[in-house]
C-alpha cells in the first residue's frame, strides 16, 4: 500500500472526555479551558448523570462541530482543525459506510508520530461545497472526540469563524464574508496549508503563531523556551489522537503581542513535539496558539482565501488582560 506523510494536527487534542467536564486536580492551568469545553463521547444520561447537564453538554458539542454528510450518507459531526493539514475520519463512520482501507501514512501528532491507515473519500459533503479524492488518516473516535476532522485540504478558500459569545464555531465561503466588526486583521502566510502569523512578539521575542482550533491549549517550542528563559510553574497535561499523554511544562508569558493587540498573561506549555519540526520550526521560536486562549476574544475567524485572521475583541478588554498597542520593530 502507498504510504504518506501528513500532519493531521499541529496540536495535540486535549480535549474534556467526560460528561461532568471534570479537570485532574494536579492539572490547574486546564481548569478554565476545560469548563467551557465541548464534550466529545457523549453518553446517554443515567441515574447519575442529570439530564440538564446532558443537554449542556449536548448542545455544546453540536455547537462546537460541523455537520458532514459522505456520499450522501449521515450527517456526522465533525471538528473543525486549523492545526490539521489532512482530513480525518473515524473508525465508527467506516464501519457505518462499509469503506476499508486503501493506504497507509505516517500521521504526526502533537506528542508521537505513527503509521496509520488512510481511506479515500468522495462526497464529502459540508458548507454547501463538494469535496472529491480526499484521503484521510483513519483513528479511534475516542481520541478524535467526534466523527472526524476537517483539516486544512478541506478549509481552503473558506472563512473559519469562532464565536465565543456564541460558542459555536462555523464555516463559510471566504468571498462571501466581510471584515467589518472585526477591530484587528492581521496577514499571514502560508506553509504547508497552515496560517502562520510571523510578526508576533512572546515578551519582546519575535515569534512565529498558528491559531490552532483543535488545540485546547497553548504550546510553545524549545527554541521559544529558550530565548525567553521560561521556568515551569506547574505541569499540562494533553492527550494527543493516538492517545499519547503529553506532559509538558507549564510557565506564563507575560506579554503576547499580534498586529494592534497586547494580550496578558498567556499560559504556554512547553514539550518535546515532532509538530515544530515537521513544519520546519524546530529552530526558531513558534508558538500554537490553542483555544483556552482564543476564548478570550469574543470571535476569531480565520480567511484561508484572503490570508488573514480576524479578531473582535470583548467589551472592557484591558480589564480582561488585553490592551492596544502596535508592535515595535
Amino acid at each position: 500500500m502507498a504510504r504518506k506523510n501528513f500532519i493531521p494536527r499541529a496540536a495535540g487534542i486535549a480535549f474534556a472526555v467526560s460528561l461532568s467536564l471534570a479537570t485532574p486536580a494536579q492539572v490547574r492551568a486546564q481548569a478554565e479551558a476545560k469548563a467551557h469545553q465541548a464534550p466529545l463521547e457523549l453518553a446517554l444520561p443515567d441515574d447519575t448523570t442529570p439530564a440538564e447537564d446532558f443537554a449542556i453538554a449536548l448542545d455544546r458539542y453540536l455547537r462546537m462541530t460541523v455537520p458532514v454528510t459522505i456520499a450522501g450518507a449521515g450527517p456526522f459531526r465533525f471538528l473543525i482543525d486549523t492545526g490539521a493539514q489532512a482530513t480525518v475520519i473515524t473508525k465508527r463512520v467506516t464501519d457505518r459506510l462499509q469503506l476499508v482501507p486503501t493506504g497507509q501514512a505516517m500521521l504526526v501528532a502533537m506528542g508521537s508520530s505513527r503509521m496509520v491507515e488512510t481511506i479515500e473519500l468522495d462526497g464529502l459533503e459540508f458548507a454547501n461545497r463538494r469535496l472529491d479524492g480526499l484521503t484521510a488518516p483513519l483513528l479511534d473516535a475516542r481520541h478524535v472526540g467526534a466523527d472526524g476532522i476537517l483539516g486544512l485540504d478541506s478549509l481552503q478558500n473558506l472563512r473559519v469563524l469562532m464565536d465565543f459569545r456564541e460558542n459555536r464555531i462555523s464555516v463559510s465561503d471566504a468571498h462571501d464574508a466581510s471584515c467589518s466588526g472585526y477591530e484587528i486583521v492581521v496577514r499571514a502566510r502560508r506553509k504547508l496549508g497552515q496560517m502562520i502569523i510571523t510578526d508576533a512578539r512572546i515578551d519582546g521575542v519575535r515569534t512565529a503563531v498558528i491559531i490552532d482550533t483543535g488545540a485546547a491549549n497553548s504550546h510553545g517550542n524549545a527554541a521559544l523556551r529558550r530565548r525567553l528563559g521560561a521556568r515551569q510553574e506547574d505541569e499540562l497535561l494533553t492527550t494527543d489522537v493516538h492517545g499519547f499523554e503529553l506532559r509538558s511544562d507549564l510557565a506564563v508569558a507575560d506579554v503576547l503581542r499580534i498586529g494592534g493587540l497586547r494580550m496578558e498573561r498567556v499560559p504556554i506549555g512547553y514539550a518535546e513535539s515532532p509538530v515544530f519540526a515537521q513544519l520546519g520550526l524546530d529552530d526558531r521560536p513558534a508558538l500554537i496558539l490553542g483555544m483556552q486562549s482564543l476564548r478570550a476574544f469574543d470571535r476569531v475567524a480565520i480567511d484561508f482565501a484572503e490570508r488573514r485572521i480576524l479578531f473582535d475583541l470583548p467589551d472592557g478588554s484591558r480589564a480582561s488582560g488585553f490592551a492596544r498597542g502596535n508592535l515595535s520593530p
